[in-house]
């Protein structure tokens, strides 16, 4: 059984990289479970928010026992997997937890008569370390975009909705997507770690797919659902999710000028992370430029990149020409 994370900052774009992946026949997903920020919690710390103090290291935590709140939060996890008659426990120990949590995600799986699974839980970014020593093969898809264009989605959702998801203002939105960013960064050229800019997935759709199958190594010689028919969200009670199930990049509204005005947009520039950079580094490191060269004999590329865009609308994917995997 594959397993891949999808990880990134709030509003990144992850639901639509996510359902994307679930028109595959092959792929696995559901809904957001936070697993490790429920099983080890330290969350607003690690996000690096004011006042967070670092958590004490208590024996128990260094024998690696769960947590009173963690276990409480693993028995309501099965729960939500697996329904509520289900017999439910909760170990003692950590590792035991996990080691039951991806059991439970494998068993879903083969249920569903799939070979892989998908997790997206964005502020698992925060909890890589402990991700890569439960599960060394894990796969990782870090879901990137432009700062600026992260705090206007969230501003926007903040205002929109009754929901307490996205308050806090500007400055502490401002620290979260800079550590995003460092966490971003330490993955680069990393094994088993991909990286995805939404900006690239809405202008070359046919490509990002490609390198998302080969990354996973996926058949793209299948058809596809024409749309995500997998829950992975409740539109009712996360409407902000609702454009993104149908698993067709599309360009968003650009809230940029229309929520921030020249200064606050001067003001956020000095003091956001250089997303800039970011993609400069995964581009070096991955050799994005010439990504998608085909061989000599092969189709030219615009040609083969038509052929794929045409087969995404449709459902079907046919493999066609040497693509790059990061």
């Amino acid at each position: 059984m594959q397993r891949t994370f999808v990880v990134g900052c709030p509003r990144s774009g992850t639901t639509i990289v996510q359902a994307m992946l679930a028109r595959h026949p092959q792929v696995f997903t559901l809904p957001e479970t936070d697993f490790f920020p429920r099983l080890l919690g330290g969350l607003h710390q690690r996000l690096g928010d004011e006042g967070a103090k670092p958590r004490r290291r208590k024996l128990a935590r260094q024998l690696g026992l769960t947590r009173r709140y963690g276990r409480r939060e693993f028995r309501q996890l099965q729960r939500e997997l697996l329904g509520d008659d289900a017999k439910v426990h909760a170990p003692w120990f950590q590792k035991t937890c996990v080691e039951r949590f991806i059991a439970m995600l494998d068993s879903l799986a083969a249920r569903a008569g799939r070979s892989a699974w998908i997790e997206k839980t964005p502020h698992h970014l925060l909890y890589l370390p402990e991700i890569e020593h439960h599960l060394p093969d894990a796969r990782f898809i870090h879901v990137i975009r432009p700062g600026m264009d992260v705090l206007a989605s969230i501003t926007d959702a903040d205002l929109r909705y009754e929901n307490t998801s996205f308050s806090g203002g500007l400055m502490l939105w401002t620290r979260r997507w800079n550590r995003a960013v460092e966490m971003h960064r330490s993955r680069i050229g990393m094994r088993n770690h991909h990286f995805v800019f939404l900006e690239d997935l809405v202008r070359n759709p046919a490509q990002e797919w490609q390198r998302l199958c080969n990354f996973l190594q996926l058949p793209m010689h299948v058809e596809l659902d024409q749309a995500c028919h997998q829950k992975i969200a409740d539109p009712k009670a996360e409407p902000w999710k609702q454009d993104a199930l149908s698993g067709r990049p599309h360009q968003a509204d650009n809230k940029v000028e229309s929520l921030f005005g020249p200064q606050l947009r001067e003001w956020l520039r000095e003091r956001l992370s250089s997303y800039e950079d970011l993609y400069a580094a995964s581009s070096l490191s991955y050799n994005r430029e010439d990504s998608f060269s085909l061989p000599a004999d092969a189709l030219p590329l615009l040609r083969a990149n038509e052929k794929v865009e045409a087969e995404l609308d449709t459902g079907v994917v046919v493999a066609d020409g040497r693509i790059r995997v990061a």
